[in-house]
């Protein structure tokens, strides 16, 4: 099964609510934008049912290359965004663990944790 991306949104939205594909990918890309507005500002972003995006600073480290391990590289600070899911989606992904413990393929693109 491939990956969802925002145009299966729009059509599987459009379908549901009878809205003009237009209209609904309007919808979509303005929640993003604000989404990533938010985030750009500092500003966690919590939906409820669903999961919990945060700015999260990272310090600046020494890394090493694999191929020169005896060459350090420095690795600035910082900032990244970190998911959480919410309790609903937690669930419901739990489900595919089970499912792969059964023994069921997992859907193409994903792989047991």
């Amino acid at each position: 099964m491939p990956n969802l991306t925002k145009r299966d949104l729009v059509v599987r939205i459009s379908n549901e609510t009878g809205m003009v594909q237009q209209d609904v990918l309007n919808v979509i890309q303005r929640t993003l934008d604000h989404l990533t507005e938010s985030l750009a500002h500092g500003q966690a972003v919590e939906l409820r049912n669903f999961g919990v995006f945060e700015v999260k600073l990272r310090k600046a480290r020494v890394g090493r290359n694999p191929n020169r391990p005896e060459h350090d590289v420095p690795i600035p600070p910082r900032a990244v965004v970190k998911f959480k899911a919410g309790k609903e989606m937690k669930s419901k992904v739990m489900k595919l663990s089970q499912t792969i413990a059964d023994g069921a393929k997992p859907a193409s693109g994903t792989t047991p944790a």
